[in-house]
């Protein structure tokens, strides 16, 4: 079972390796193409946002009141609030990670033990005295190990992009998503960001800053002939993945 496994493994591979090569091929001498805009809500796999929500409150009015309970300002507040509309999304990521660890681990352990009486003189005459009865069993075991790690990891990215509302909750929070491209030569630069936002974080100058965001989905890659060059062929993959050494 494990051996056909592996065997699917390695066909599926060298299918998707014989269809990025074809792909590769076709598109020798040109730029990566730019994806097309597309609604967010109709790509595959996309999946309305459901989070505990409170109990709704429903709207009163006040005699003689220009207000109503769920309304956020007397004048027309110009910051997005509703679904299609665009905010910006200030992403500042400044992340680091110092880990270091050291284990060692040493045992030993030695067990002698002896025959007398009938048992050992008649070990010492089929051995003709080549063996000692009073140590005719020895054991002796020891055991060894050292391991050592670290971890040393610094990111920085400071950016903006423009998001899109998807979705607004029974709560008033708002589900956004945002993706940008830009291509420079024969390397496209992708940006995407999603999560969830409160209408009060967000500032007045339609903005708001990534450390806001719940649920936060930041993705910043690139492809082209240089992210090509830095991954590693699928054979070298495949080798890391089943290889036990």
């Amino acid at each position: 079972m494990k051996t056909l496994k592996i065997a699917t493994i390695l066909t599926l591979t060298a299918a998707l390796g014989a269809c990025n090569t074809m792909d590769r091929l076709a598109s020798v001498g040109n730029a990566p193409p730019l994806t097309q805009i597309q609604d967010p809500t109709t790509l595959a796999g996309y999946q309305p946002v459901r989070m505990p929500m409170p109990e709704p409150i429903a709207d009163t009015y006040q005699s003689n009141s220009l207000y109503r309970t769920s309304a956020k300002g007397f004048f027309k507040d110009e910051r997005a609030h509703r679904v299609g509309d665009i905010l910006t999304v200030m992403v500042t990521v400044d992340d680091s990670a110092k880990i270091s660890n050291t284990s060692n681990r040493n045992r030993s352990s030695s067990n002698n033990a002896g025959m007398g009486g009938i048992f050992g003189a008649a070990v010492e005459n089929v051995t003709a005295g080549a063996i000692d009865p009073a140590k005719a069993i020895d054991f002796t075991s020891g055991i060894n190990d050292a391991g050592a790690g670290s971890v040393n990891r610094s990111e920085a990215l400071q950016t903006s992009i423009a998001a899109v509302i998807t979705q607004v909750l029974p709560n008033g929070n708002l589900v956004i998503e945002g993706r940008q491209e830009v291509r420079v030569n024969f390397e496209v630069r992708d940006l995407i960001v999603s999560g969830i936002v409160r209408p009060s974080d967000i500032q007045a100058n339609n903005t708001i800053p990534s450390t806001k965001i719940a649920e936060a989905r930041i993705s910043y890659g690139g492809r082209g002939q240089i992210t090509d060059v830095q991954q590693p062929r699928y054979g070298q993959q495949v080798l890391d993945a089943i290889l036990p050494f």
